[in-house]
């Protein structure tokens, strides 16, 4: 095992988290975090009572926050190097059932931005930056990072990023629409309490869908067959029935799911 703790993964209710814990390596991710994670992203994906997964990292003994400086680049050299195992994590974290946060809660850099581009919202913390050093280090980056990023920062910004290789503010990637907000050390747990409650009080049944959906539409994918299913299935939900009911009544819904 390597210095440090694979991620940790603590359910409370309706929400998980997942912490990366390697603070004193700046949370770098191991193949054994790698597969740790893709380990609870099925066992998430499998427990119908979580609705939201919260990714953030262990910094509390660092001078500096740093989120996750990316993969251990020591790990490209090892003889047992699967050269696509990183990429099957966004991958897998982007396709989660569960609507996903990223609480960004210091600066960030490599693949690990890509982490946090594969969560449905974001918030940062105030004072961060964003660094994909890719062609500094002469590597051509794998496709489906490269669509999430013309995705969510668009073609300019991803050019930016990669052409670039410079480190960006948060504040200045805020712009494209990034993230939820970006916010000061002193309020970053409040405004992710305030998020994650928002999020979590959605009907679940509409929620997952309407992410799977817009998902397919930002990969290209047209099914509107698929779509059309799951808007009829959500309009002979109990749960639109508890939602219409709950506005007549001026109180909050009690969603189930179903």
């Amino acid at each position: 095992m390597s210095e440090g703790h694979i991620p940790g993964l603590e359910v409370d209710g309706p929400v998980a988290t997942i912490r990366l814990r390697r603070p004193a390596q700046r949370n770098s991710l191991r193949d054994e975090d790698l597969r740790a994670l893709l380990t609870m992203f099925g066992q998430l994906d499998a427990d119908p009572a979580v609705r939201v997964v919260v990714l953030t990292g262990e910094t509390t003994a660092q001078k500096r926050p740093v989120f996750c400086a990316g993969y251990h680049v020591a790990g490209f050299d090892d003889a047992t190097h699967d050269p696509q195992l990183f990429e099957r994590v966004p991958d897998a974290l982007e396709r989660l059932r569960p609507i996903t946060v990223c609480a960004l809660n210091g600066s960030v850099y490599g693949g690990a931005t890509d982490l946090v581009l594969a969560c449905d919202l974001r918030l940062a913390l105030a004072g961060c930056e964003w660094r994909m050093p890719a062609a500094a280090l002469g590597l051509h980056y794998y496709p489906s990072g490269l669509r999430r990023y013309v995705s969510r920062l668009g073609l300019a910004g991803a050019k930016r990023a990669f052409l670039t290789a410079q480190a960006l503010p948060v504040e200045a990637l805020a712009a494209s629409g990034l993230f939820e907000s970006v916010v000061p050390a002193e309020a970053f747990d409040g405004a992710l309490a305030s998020l994650v409650g928002t999020v979590a009080a959605l009907a679940p049944l509409a929620a997952q869908a309407t992410k799977q959906s817009l998902n397919e539409i930002a990969a290209g994918r047209a099914d509107e067959a698929a779509w059309r299913a799951r808007e009829q299935l959500t309009q002979r939900s109990a749960d639109f029935a508890e939602g219409r009911a709950a506005f007549a009544e001026r109180r909050p819904p009690r969603f189930t799911g179903r």
